[in-house]
């Protein structure tokens, strides 16, 4: 059973994820933010915000690299060192299980139809699905 005490300091943890998601963060050291040990931290972590600390900081981590691929001015693999990642074949398959297609292609695609959103709007309907349930065509714009 996770406590109170417990959430405020995963609190702490994933409020770093949030912030730092371009830092080299693993599991110890997140869960030293947490003041736990990194196999409590990791299950607490998990029974708490429903995945594991590597999948919400990748999801992060996705989440910024389409922004970035969006803007196009960069390339994917400064894209991928820009959020932090360190594998460009291991970004490339993460993105393209969360979003359904390759960074390229995403990349390369026109995003004008949602340049009129709002960024908290497009925030919202751009995040990236997490356990694999890629989408099969993008939201559709209100």
């Amino acid at each position: 059973m996770t406590t109170l005490e417990d959430l405020v300091r995963l609190r702490r943890a994933r409020d770093l994820m949030d912030r730092d998601y371009a830092e080299p963060l693993d599991v110890p050291a997140l869960a030293r933010v947490a003041l736990m040990s990194a196999g409590h931290f990791s299950r607490a972590f998990r029974a708490a915000y429903g995945e594991t600390p590597y999948s919400y900081l990748m999801t992060r981590r996705i989440e910024r690299a389409k922004a970035l691929l969006r803007r196009g001015d960069l390339t994917v693999t400064e894209v991928c060192f820009e959020v932090g990642c360190t594998s460009l074949g291991s970004f490339s398959s993460r993105f393209t299980e969360l979003v359904g297609e390759s960074p390229s292609a995403y990349r390369a695609r026109d995003h004008a139809d949602g340049a009129a959103i709002p960024a908290c709007v497009a925030k919202i309907s751009t995040r990236p699905v997490r356990n694999g349930e890629a989408r099969s065509e993008p939201p559709p714009v209100a």
